[in-house]
């Protein structure tokens, strides 16, 4: 597939070095020389090659939904809003795709219907106050649509109500590694800032060791969320610019230095019962089938194989914040209320993490 990327990549660079030469060419001709005026014969072929080239487009995109196509392109969010994110995604990919099938077909039959000949001239309207009407109002109405529809479901997302019953939790960023913070007992995170990072007290936060509500905190280097439950993330950063993406949940907010992001939504589907998804065992099948193949190489050379490949939510950094941008993440835990409270219960507090 690659060398057939390339070879194509090629050929359309020989294409536009040919056309580049001929520009130059009728560039350089005289005055009075016609040899770069086009013929008939030439706009005819140019008209047939524009009608070719548009079967082309339509035969390759047919063939790309065939071989590589995933409909209905999104389908294992495992968050409450996740299935609404998918529908919007899906309805701008449809409108995109008619949009863009009617356009293209007008583009190249109008230049294969009205291609020059001697004699002959295009019918055209100087003017005409419908058909402005109409292809102005059309794509108002359209992306109106879309637009609010868009702002409805963001609202929704981001309008979590912090009450008893949501799960605050902090995720801290900085480069390159993610950090987790609970609120404790008190659902409350602490005050924290910074200016207050002690190393040497391994108050890698800075969370203000004065503030009662910071004592029952417990930070960790693994997420675990409890499935069913809302969740309230809280984020910061402590050096540049980074984005919490949890591509599963359909969940992204940059974590921006110097304030507080939000980003909230509720898990709907536990790790192992996304394990267990036919999608997910023959992605991780075809995974591992790769990593074997990889293997046979470092097993010949007395090395250890690859390790087989196991399925997790993933918390990404979405912004190149570095050269090891690509190594930022961190696992996602979603388990059952029980499983939940087994594992905080075995986390230490801040208050007891301290070193004097």
């Amino acid at each position: 597939m690659t060398a057939l990327l390339t070879i194509i990549v090629l050929v359309f660079i020989l294409v536009a070095i040919w056309q580049m030469v001929k520009i130059f060419d009728l560039a350089q001709a005289k005055n009075d020389s016609i040899s770069g005026v086009a013929t008939d014969k030439d706009n005819t072929i140019n008209g047939y090659l524009m009608m070719g080239f548009l079967a082309f487009i339509y035969v390759i995109t047919i063939v790309c939904f065939v071989k590589w196509g995933d409909l209905p392109l999104m389908s294992n969010s495992a968050s409450e809003h996740g299935p609404t994110i998918d529908n919007l995604m899906i309805i701008s990919m449809v409108i995109i795709f008619i949009v863009q099938t009617i356009t293209q077909f007008l583009l190249h039959y109008f230049a294969f219907k009205y291609k020059g000949e001697k004699g002959k001239k295009a019918l055209f309207f100087a003017d005409n106050n419908k058909l402005e009407f109409i292809w102005t109002i059309i794509p108002v109405i359209v992306l109106a649509g879309l637009i609010i529809y868009g702002l409805t479901t963001w609202i929704n997302i981001t309008g979590v109500e912090e009450d008893e019953d949501t799960l605050v939790v902090e995720l801290y960023a900085q480069q390159f590694n993610w950090k987790a913070r609970y609120a404790g007992n008190d659902n409350t995170l602490g005050k924290a800032n910074v200016r207050l990072i002690d190393i040497d007290r391994a108050n890698i936060l800075g969370l203000d060791e004065a503030d009662p509500n910071a004592q029952d905190d417990i930070i960790t280097t693994e997420l675990h969320l409890p499935v069913g439950k809302p969740v309230l993330f809280k984020m910061r950063s402590q050096d540049v610019l980074h984005s919490a993406y949890m591509p599963h949940f359909r969940a992204q907010m940059n974590c921006v230095p110097g304030m507080i992001t939000q980003f909230g939504f509720t898990p709907t589907v536990t790790t192992a019962d996304m394990r267990q998804t036919p999608q997910m065992i023959e992605k991780v099948k075809n995974i591992n089938d790769i990593r074997v193949e990889n293997s046979k190489p470092l097993l010949a050379k007395g090395e250890e194989p690859l390790e087989p490949y196991e399925f997790d939510y993933l918390l990404l950094c979405n912004k190149i914040c570095g050269k090891s941008h690509y190594n930022m993440q961190m696992k996602i835990v979603v388990e059952t209320q029980d499983e939940f409270d087994a594992w905080l219960s075995e986390q230490k507090e801040f208050k007891n993490s301290l070193v004097n």
